[in-house]
């Protein structure tokens, strides 16, 4: 697993975008995304919102995802196996790259149809602790006319990613910009953020 990390951090060491296409293995993605469908069968989701407990609207023209939060005491089916993953990106992040992280949050997220998120940044103005952001895409035969892609700014660069299956993409959370673009089918990922 130390080299699919490598590719992350080495990629967001050349270009401050990391992007791995296989940080989840097929069986992990498949497994994740079990348990985002069963979560949302069960009605688990809710729209998701901007801005944190000081400051939180929920606007459709802003954000049109639904989330459901991990919880490592859930005790989920396979979720255990993605805290283990976490944790140990976490250790290789702090003794390679002396990161400083502490703590994660993620969660699920789902795209339907005709969704979408503006353009953001990723930390709240009331609470700075975010350092990393990193979304893993659970997206099987994704293709082109799908939509659904991320969309990171840089100055002079603007770079679009596709949803697809595995993938990882990981980046600053208070320098670059980004938003989704719309979906023309159900998009589903895995969101969250490294946190000082």
């Amino acid at each position: 697993m130390e080299n699919e990390f490598d590719v992350l951090i080495n990629s967001f060491l050349s270009d401050r975008i990391g992007i791995d296409e296989h940080f989840l293995s097929v069986q992990l993605a498949a497994q994740l995304k079990e348990n985002l469908r069963t979560l949302d069968i069960d009605r688990q989701f809710v729209p998701a919102g901007v801005g944190n407990k000081d400051i939180y609207i929920k606007d459709s023209l802003v954000r049109g995802d639904r989330i459901s939060w991990l919880n490592p005491e859930n005790n989920f089916p396979h979720e255990q196996d993605f805290f283990q993953l976490m944790d140990r990106f976490v250790w290789y992040l702090n003794s390679t790259c002396y990161a400083g992280i502490k703590a994660y949050e993620f969660h699920y997220a789902i795209y339907d149809s005709g969704s979408f998120y503006k353009k953001h940044l990723d930390q709240f103005k009331s609470d700075q602790s975010r350092s990393f952001s990193m979304i893993m895409y659970l997206n099987s035969d994704w293709e082109k006319r799908d939509g659904g892609e991320l969309v990171i700014y840089q100055v002079g660069n603007i770079q679009t990613i596709s949803p697809m299956n595995g993938k990882c993409v990981f980046f600053r959370s208070y320098q670059l910009e980004h938003e989704v673009l719309i979906t023309n089918k159900t998009r589903m990922s895995v969101t969250g953020w490294f946190k000082t």
